[in-house]
């Protein structure tokens, strides 16, 4: 199997974008955290979408063959919505939008959700809360929390403010929830050093030449 143990990357603020960067090149080499059925177990984990609980039954109950299936419907799902926003990012989305979504709410009708009452962990006035679970009957229930992020983007983002980032090699998308809304790169740390370095090596070379 090609699962990579390197943590994966969640700075889009926005989960269905993390979805999306599930595949980067953060380095030198291109990697794909959901490369096989292990591999979206783990990104589901680090993106706490899934109770490792459910994971570890899933796990034990599903052959890896299954496991890998369901990673190749996450990683086909995945390809179809980055067209999508792609198309759509830097501009509000649109009414006439809906006709291209139905392959998500396809996948959304699937869902098996519902409530239950707890005890209310806040320690607020009230002694219970209603809590939303998931029943996670089979490997394909994987895809329902996957399908959760994406419809919340397209419902709760302005897709102006959804960008990729400047980077010249990054393929990294990100909702910019910054004020002023000037953010370029995906993470300072990678992109935006890379570009300060970048700029003044030109600069170096261009004062040499002058």
């Amino acid at each position: 199997m090609d699962y990579q143990p390197i943590p994966a990357i969640f700075l889009a603020d926005a989960t269905g974008l993390d979805f999306l960067n599930s595949i980067a090149t953060p380095v030198d080499e291109q990697i794909d955290w959901i490369s096989d059925g292990e591999g979206l177990l783990a990104w589901l984990e680090q993106a706490e979408l899934v109770p490792a609980t459910a994971l570890a039954t899933l796990r034990a109950q599903s052959k890896p063959a299954e496991l890998d299936a369901i990673a190749s419907q996450a990683r086909e799902l995945r390809e179809w919505f980055r067209g999508f926003v792609q198309k759509r990012k830097g501009k509000p989305l649109a009414a006439k939008d809906l006709r291209e979504l139905g392959r998500l709410n396809a996948l959304l009708e699937r869902d098996e959700r519902y409530g239950e009452i707890v005890a209310d962990s806040t320690g607020g006035d009230t002694a219970f809360e209603l809590r939303t679970n998931r029943r996670w009957k089979s490997p394909e229930s994987l895809l329902l929390p996957i399908a959760e992020a994406m419809a919340k983007l397209v419902c709760d983002e302005d897709f102006t403010y959804v960008k990729a980032c400047e980077g010249p090699r990054c393929t990294l998308m990100f909702a910019d929830h910054t004020r002023g809304h000037a953010r370029r790169w995906c993470s300072m740390a990678i992109c935006g050093n890379r570009a300060k370095v970048a700029a003044h090596r030109k600069r170096l070379k261009e004062q040499a030449n002058g």
